[in-house]
This record gives C-alpha cells, sequence and structure tokens, in this order.
C-alpha cells in the first residue's frame, strides 16, 4: 500500500487546514449514516450511468448493488456517484459528439473525489470509450462493468436483435416488401430487454475490447444483461476493485501498446465494429499511444474472422457467451497475442488464459483456427488519393463483388441533401454508381454521426438491389452491413479531398491494393480546392465551441487536441 492518504482522507478539501478539512469531511459523511469504523476503509468509487434517456442500462440499479456487496465483501467502502450518461438513440446531433464531455466529466470526478479506484459502469456505445478514456487520464486504479447484451426478441418464428435485423427489415420496407402493420410489430420485437444491442454491434465490441485489454474481469464481455451470472459479475468486479488498491494496478500498467495490439487482434477476429478504431485509437492516444493504420492492415491480413455473429453471420451475442466467449476467442488468437500483457485481476493474458482451457466451444459460433470463417480480418484500412489519412472499410459485411469497383459519383453535399433527394425518382442512379456522401465528418457541424450507412435509393431498392458502394466521411453503427467506406479523413469540412469530388466523377475502389481514388487529374482538383467555399457559422459559446476548436480527426480517434498527454 502508498503512503499517501486513502480512503475518504485522500484528496481533502482545501481550507488551509488539512486537520479541520478531515474532520469536516468525517461529519458530513457521518450525516449520511456511516460510521467512523467503515470509514476508515478504502474507498471505491462506482461512475455511476444509469439515466431515463438511456434504455441499455435500464437494470443499473440491480448490478449497482452487486457491485457494492463485492466492495463490502472485500473491505473496501463503495459509494457510487452520477456522471453523463450516452443513451446512443436519443442524443442529437450524435452521441460521438458528447464522448469526449463524458470522459471529461469522469476523468475530473475520478480524480477529484476520495477514491482509491473505480468501478466503471458503462455499456451503450459510447459510454464505454468515454470512460475508459478518462480513466486511463486519472490514472487510479480502474476496472470495466459492461451493461451486457439484450436478449433476443421473436417475429413470426424468427429471432430477432437490435439492431442489424432493425435495418434489415428497415430496407424490406423501404423496398415495399414489408407492409406498415409488420413494420410497426417488428418495431415492437426488436429490442425487449435492458442491455446493449443483442449482435456484433460497438457497445458489444466495446466490450470484448475491453476485456482483451485486461480493463475486465475475464468472461465477462457477453453474459447477457439480464443473466444472474450479469450480478455475480458486478459482484466480482468490486471485489476487484478493492484488490486492485493494494496492487497499485492504474491503467498506464494494463493499457499498453502491446495490449492495444491485442484488442485489434480481437476486434478483427470478431468482424467488430468500425467504430472500435476511433475509440481504441483514442484510448490509446490518452496513454501516449497512437494506431497505425498501415499496422491495422498487417494485423488484418494475419487475423481470421472466427465469430459468427450479426452483422457478419447469423448468431446473437447470447450465443457467444453461452459458446464461450472472448475467453474462448482468446485461446484460439493465443500465438498471436501478447502474454505477458497485466490485466485488472493482477495475472497476465497467458496466466488469464491458462484457466478453462478444456471448456466446451460453440464451433458453429466460435470456429477453430484451422477452418475459419474468413482467412483474414473483417476490417482494413484504405488509402489513395481520396483519403489521404486512411478510411476504414468493414469487408466481412461487404458483398465480395464490389472488392474491385469503379463507379460514377452520385454526390449528397450533406446529410440534408441526402433526405432530400436520395428517394427521388429522378435521381440520376444505377446500381454501378457510387454514392458519396460529404460534410459528415468530425470537423463538419453534423458531428461525424452514424449516417455513413446511405440507404438504397428507393428507385434501386424496390428493383432488388441490396447493396453498393458507398463512400464518406461518416460512420455507421457497428450493427450494420454493406460496403461501406467510412471515416475518410481529412474530412470534407477540414478542406480533405472528399469535398473535392462532383457528379459524374469516376471513383475506383481496391480492396486488394488497399485504396479508394477519386480519377480526376491532380490540376483539375487543385482548380476545385481554390474555389470559394460556403461560409459556416462556427458556434459562439458552451461544449459547441469546445468541440468546434479541439475536434481532432478519425485517425487521432476523434479526441480533443488538449486532453491528449503531453
Amino acid at each position: 500500500m502508498n503512503d499517501k492518504p486513502t480512503g475518504i482522507a485522500n484528496n481533502l478539501t482545501n481550507y488551509g487546514d488539512r486537520d479541520f478539512s478531515l474532520y469536516l469531511r468525517r461529519s458530513f459523511a457521518q450525516s449520511m449514516g456511516y460510521s467512523r469504523e467503515i470509514l476508515k476503509r478504502p474507498v471505491v468509487g462506482i461512475a455511476y450511468t444509469e439515466s431515463g434517456f438511456n434504455n441499455c442500462h435500464r437494470h443499473f440499479p440491480e448490478m449497482l448493488e452487486a457491485v457494492k456487496r463485492g466492495v463490502l465483501t472485500a473491505g473496501g467502502l463503495p459509494m457510487e456517484f452520477p456522471t453523463i450518461s450516452l443513451g446512443e438513440v436519443f442524443l442529437n446531433p450524435t452521441s460521438l459528439k458528447f464522448r469526449n464531455l463524458m470522459s471529461m466529466d469522469t476523468e475530473e470526478m475520478v480524480r477529484a473525489q476520495p477514491m482509491d479506484a473505480v468501478v466503471l459502469m458503462g455499456g451503450c456505445d459510447k459510454t464505454v470509450p468515454a470512460q475508459l478514456m478518462g480513466a486511463v487520464s486519472a490514472g487510479r486504479p480502474s476496472i470495466m462493468l459492461v451493461a451486457g447484451p439484450m436478449m433476443t426478441g421473436r417475429h413470426h418464428g424468427e429471432r430477432l436483435g437490435a439492431c442489424t435485423d432493425c435495418r434489415r427489415f428497415w430496407a424490406q420496407y423501404r423496398a415495399g416488401k414489408v407492409s406498415d402493420d409488420e413494420i410497426h410489430e417488428v418495431e415492437s420485437k426488436l429490442a425487449t430487454t435492458a442491455g446493449t444491442c443483442a449482435v456484433m454491434g460497438t457497445a458489444s465490441t466495446m466490450a470484448c475490447i475491453a476485456e482483451a485489454l485486461g480493463m475486465m474481469l475475464p468472461g465477462t464481455a457477453a453474459i447477457p444483461a439480464v443473466h444472474a451470472d450479469r450480478l455475480r459479475a458486478a459482484e466480482a468486479t468490486g471485489a476487484t476493485a478493492v484488490r486492485m488498491i493494494d496492487a497499485n494496478l492504474t491503467p498506464e500498467r494494463i493499457v499498453t501498446r502491446e495490449s492495444v495490439e491485442n484488442a485489434l487482434r480481437v476486434l478483427l477476429a470478431i468482424g467488430g465494429s468500425t467504430n472500435a478504431v476511433i475509440h481504441l485509437a483514442a484510448i490509446a492516444g490518452r496513454a501516449g499511444l497512437s494506431i497505425s493504420l498501415d499496422r491495422l492492415n498487417e494485423l488484418s491480413d494475419t487475423t481470421p474472422v472466427l465469430v459468427n455473429l450479426k452483422p457478419v453471420g447469423n448468431g446473437y451475442m447470447e450465443d457467444f457467451f453461452a459458446g464461450g466467449g472472448v475467453g474462448a476467442l482468446l485461446r484460439e488468437l493465443k500465438d498471436l497475442l501478447h502474454l505477458d500483457c497485466m490485466t485488472v485481476t493482477g495475472e497476465t493474458l497467458g496466466e488469464r488464459l491458462g484457466y478453462d482451457s478444456g471448456a466446451w466451444i460453440d464451433r458453429t459460433i466460435i470456429a477453430e483456427r484451422a477452418k475459419p470463417l474468413e482467412p483474414q480480418g473483417g476490417l482494413i484500412a484504405l488509402f489513395g488519393n481520396l483519403a489521404p489519412g486512411g478510411a476504414i472499410l468493414k469487408r466481412s459485411a461487404a458483398d465480395e463483388k464490389l472488392f474491385e469497383h469503379e463507379g460514377r459519383a452520385v454526390v449528397f453535399t450533406s446529410l440534408e441533401d441526402l433526405a432530400a433527394r436520395i428517394d427521388d425518382p429522378a435521381l440520376d442512379v444505377t446500381a454501378d454508381d457510387i454514392l458519396v456522401l460529404q460534410n459528415a465528418g468530425p470537423h463538419s457541424t453534423s458531428a461525424m454521426p452514424e449516417a455513413g450507412y446511405l440507404p438504397i435509393p428507393k428507385k434501386l431498392a424496390t428493383k432488388g438491389i441490396k447493396d453498393m458502394v458507398r463512400v464518406s466521411d461518416a460512420r455507421m453503427s457497428g450493427t450494420a452491413f454493406g460496403t461501406i467506406v467510412l471515416h475518410v479523413t481529412p474530412d470534407s469540412a477540414s478542406g480533405g479531398p472528399l469535398g473535392l469530388v462532383r457528379n459524374g466523377d469516376r471513383l475506383r475502389l481496391s480492396v486488394k491494393e488497399r485504396r479508394i481514388d477519386l480519377l480526376v487529374d491532380e490540376a483539375e482538383l487543385k482548380r476545385r480546392a481554390a474555389e470559394p467555399r460556403p461560409a459556416v457559422d462556427k458556434p459562439s459559446r458552451g461544449y459547441a465551441k469546445l468541440y468546434a476548436q479541439e475536434i481532432m480527426g478519425a485517425d487521432e480517434g476523434c479526441d480533443f487536441a488538449f486532453l491528449k498527454p503531453r
């Protein structure tokens, strides 16, 4: 144990008299019913993100009690505190805009309040990366506890899970193949329990990454939200947080270049969300590390896709949990991993993987290395004159027939332009064209929403077209699918070449060459770049102004420049 003050004697409010500060703090703490004896214990803070605007966290009150039980039985004093909570579908313009705000809230409250360790309770897409970013910056012993995925619903004998199935049915509805009555019926069956999306979307991807990083207890990423094991995991997490205090297991000992590479391997093997590339870059950035997209491609070439879950495969997170979870996957990847990385248990990853090595694995969900679902990783980075700073393609969710494709650009200059024209019967578009969305990146007023999943124009959808190449500086939901090039960097709003694309230009996608190119000569591009750009109103106050001033590109995790370590 360190010699510095612990428990409520830590981080004393400054009145110019430390003894008075402690005397006053104990007095106020006793007003909450605590005894002097229990106030001598080390304090475990619990970053609590329950919210009426966050359906994924609906079960957090019960989980909170389990965490407290674990802390108390291990000899600590649990004290929960609220932070911002980010409910994915309840935020405008997009939850990513507020991820950094939540990370700041988490960091400052962990650092300012008297806690010796912290349990981070999160789940919905941006809460987990926000909390991990804040924890890395705060430097206190920290452990992640996720909400866990929803259970699936049922519709006419078919399992349904938000939100891959919601997109599938919505596409059928747009194509005129599903009636108004049925789409309303499906709407009520997609999300039927507490928890995060039931597929390998961003929330589940980030849970798997947190476990692979070593920031979460082994075997806890995939436990369904409503399963009793989720409460047992919460209790064990609370107890582990107490043990981390004596061991001084801070994030800097866990989040290292090697553990980040382990997390990338897992991301590739699960065919996980493209959003995770941004979030992992931001988490690593807080530790002073960077993620090379060239290195991502190297890892992708040697990491097979092994997990058969939607949107890449057929299963759901409840199947992944029952089939062996992240532990089984890590053991399949063992020879590709850095096994000496430290974890929150105080053991290395290699030591952890020695347990349950003979456990049963559902091979319909987690494939053997010798028989992968796909021989290469689910994500790749693209470069080229359209994306000099890189772009991301989720090839495991794309149509292989479009991997080498040249087509005519059909350009939408904004989200408003997209909404106004995508279903216009007069839209000049064919299935061989490439849809391009501009001004939807991190520097735009829309703050990089999940709009990269451009809908197939209705005139094509009604003819049975289900996929076409789409390119943007936006993101897409981890639950989405299609041949979609995302995160084009630099983005349009910061002067990137994506903003120079015009209707009728030729674009070429080559997965083989890892390139996305605009087939326009350099002289013409320079002429277009010299044209005056429309004036954009800049925010004059508040968080919007801070965001506009400090936001970095997708290649740096869309973090704020002033939050990176100096």
